[in-house]
């Protein structure tokens, strides 16, 4: 049977439910396409109908490892989101402002 997480967690170590908080976060923090639209609560289906494609091409989109920043961008936004590219560098991050203008002038 079963038991609630609510119960588990309890039986946890401060120091342990940290833990796991910390890993929680971290997995939320970076996921592959399949697993945020999941997490979106949207299936295949619903998304392909927002982009106006066959569910077909969102499980090939899916899988890919390479892609255009537009498509990449059109996925996110049919999600209900916000692309932004970021580079990262020992001395901060800096995010790259003309991928924005992406949008905008495909739209056009």
């Amino acid at each position: 049977m079963a038991k609630q997480f609510a119960i588990l967690r309890s039986g946890m170590s401060p120091e342990s439910q940290a833990r796991a908080q910390a890993k929680a976060h971290a997995m939320l923090a970076e996921m592959p396409l399949n697993e945020l639209r999941q997490a979106r609560g949207l299936s295949q289906k619903m998304l392909a109908e927002v982009l106006h494609v066959q569910q077909p091409s969102i499980a090939k989109l899916e899988k890919r490892t390479d892609m255009y920043l537009s498509t990449l961008r059109s996925h996110i936004e049919a999600m209900g989101g916000q692309l932004e590219v970021v580079a990262r560098f020992p001395d901060g991050t800096v995010k790259i402002s003309n991928f924005s203008e992406l949008g905008s002038s495909a739209a056009g």
